[in-house]
């Protein structure tokens, strides 16, 4: 009985330590960065911040990346498409 200890508790050890390796991967893709806290903090507007309050980090950086990309979108539909 003993033997079946031995070789069960390493395999479970294992098989644990891998999936938490997939869940790690996974936070780590949905997780905010630090980079983006700062960045917010730093360039948030009266609305954003108010966001941040009342629904959370979450959607405060989504409105924050909409008008840094809306900027952005505003400057391209300016140019001419290349031929």
């Amino acid at each position: 009985m003993a033997v079946w200890f031995v070789f069960a508790v390493p395999l479970v050890i294992m098989f644990f330590a891998l999936f938490m390796e997939r869940v790690e991967t996974r936070i780590r893709h949905v997780a905010v960065q630090e980079t983006d806290v700062e960045e917010f903090l730093e360039q948030a507007r009266p609305d954003e911040v108010r966001a941040l309050y009342g629904h959370g980090i979450g959607r405060a950086l989504e409105l924050f990346r909409l008008r840094r990309l809306g900027g952005r979108a505003v400057k391209l539909r300016g140019r001419r498409p290349r031929d």
